[in-house]
């Protein structure tokens, strides 16, 4: 019965989040969430997918990733044009970008100070601060 409990826990968080529990979006959720909090790039997930017996194509995997970051399942990190990641842990916190690897790791947000920051544009308010600090390695 435990064996069902996590299945059970992924489709109430798709439906919570607005998100009809399908196979396939079950079973991305389950190589996602199963595992603690995780960077993973579209094409990594496929290939987890894959290994784990779960047809699906690319395309599929990154409009997935795509509605599960629409529906706040996920956090999109871009750290260069053409190259995301996206990350398990949603909580406000930052990260460093190991420019050799393309590892992501996270940094408490409390690590991080920020003195000042610019007015939003009018009309609009700031909603988040992201940081990424680039490191060699």
């Amino acid at each position: 019965m435990n064996m069902m409990r996590p299945t059970l826990s992924l489709v109430d968080r798709l439906r919570a989040s607005g998100l009809r529990p399908t196979r396939q979006r079950l079973s991305l959720a389950k190589i996602l969430f199963d595992h603690g909090d995780r960077h993973v790039s579209a094409e990594q997930l496929h290939t987890e997918a894959m290994e784990q017996n779960v047809r699906v194509s690319l395309a599929t995997v990154y409009n997935t990733l795509h509605q599960f970051t629409d529906a706040g399942l996920l956090r999109e990190i871009v750290v260069d044009a053409g190259r995301s990641y996206f990350d398990t842990n949603t909580s406000t916190h930052h990260h460093f970008f190991f420019e050799g690897s393309g590892r992501l790791e996270d940094i408490p947000s409390e690590q991080v100070h920020l003195d000042r920051l610019p007015d939003a544009p009018a009309g609009h308010r700031i909603r988040r601060v992201d940081v990424i600090v680039r490191v060699e390695g």
